[in-house]
Formats: C-alpha cells, sequence, structure tokens
C-alpha cells in the first residue's frame, strides 16, 4: 500500500467514525499528495475558518508517520477550500512584504500553524529584499515576522 492510499484509508476512516459520508480523491499537486474531500457536510469537516480541516490534516501526516516515517506531507482539502484560501493568503503575503520593502518596517503575521508558516516562508524565500522569521518554541500556533533585509554595509 502507497503513503497516498495509506492516508487515503486513514481520513476515510476518521470520517467513518465522525458519521461523516463523503468521498475522498487523491490527486497530485505542485506541492504533493493532496486528498481532496466531497461530501454535503462540508461545514462540519472545514469547521471556523479552517480550523477543523487544519486538524483532519495534522492527524492524518501523525498516523500516517507512524506507518511511514519518510512519508512525504499529505495536503487535506474540502471542496477547494483550502486553495482557495492558500491562493488569497499568497496574495496577502506579497502586498506586506512590498509594504515591509518600502517603509524598512518589520510585519507580525497573525499566529499561524506549521503548515501556513511553511508556505509563507516558501511564498519569500526567492525574494532578495525580505527574510522571515518564526520563533522558536513547540508552540502550535507561531507568529512570523516579516522583515526587509538590511542593505550590506559600505566599507
Amino acid at each position: 500500500m502507497t503513503t497516498v492510499e495509506s492516508a487515503t484509508k486513514i481520513l476515510d476512516t476518521m470520517l467513518g467514525h465522525l458519521g461523516i459520508a463523503a468521498t475522498i480523491e487523491a490527486r497530485e499537486t505542485d506541492d504533493g499528495p493532496c486528498l481532496q474531500i466531497h461530501s454535503t457536510e462540508s461545514k462540519s469537516i472545514i469547521g471556523r475558518d479552517g480550523d477543523r480541516l487544519d486538524d483532519l490534516q495534522y492527524l492524518v501526516n501523525r498516523i500516517l508517520r507512524r506507518q511511514f516515517p519518510k512519508a512525504e506531507r499529505i495536503k487535506v482539502d474540502c471542496e477547494h477550500f483550502r486553495t482557495i484560501r492558500e491562493d488569497q493568503m499568497a496574495g496577502e503575503i506579497r502586498e506586506i512584504a512590498e509594504r515591509v520593502k518600502a517603509t524598512g518596517k518589520p510585519h507580525q503575521l497573525r499566529p499561524l500553524n506549521a503548515y501556513y508558516r511553511r508556505m509563507v516562508h516558501n511564498i519569500l524565500t526567492g525574494d532578495p529584499g525580505i527574510q522571515t522569521h518564526s520563533p522558536e518554541g513547540d508552540d502550535r500556533l507561531k507568529r512570523i515576522t516579516i522583515s526587509a533585509k538590511s542593505p550590506p554595509a559600505s566599507s
């Protein structure tokens, strides 16, 4: 059984225990494998601001890593909620980065889970005028600070 098949089975079992009837479509995306949930109960699956969807994704990946320690991260989405949200967030992050470069003032984002922090770092990693910083620690939600890279000191 592949990691994606195993992740699909884990997610299907979890939804079954929650009493939610759903179909799960596994597909490959630019970010790796994604399990897309289709259900008449999508609002219950997504939760407020995607919090339940985040929890399902977290649990699927934790359980999967017990079976396959080197498994790649599985994205869990429902009715394309996460895809739409990520596109909106990417636009906001780029706008904030431009503002930081223009003003030189750092900007601290709202608390984000590890998935979205990684996304922010990846979006801005190619921008030579910006640096990102996440605080150390085991907190599930952390605030990333986006700041301008200081110009090299002239001698």
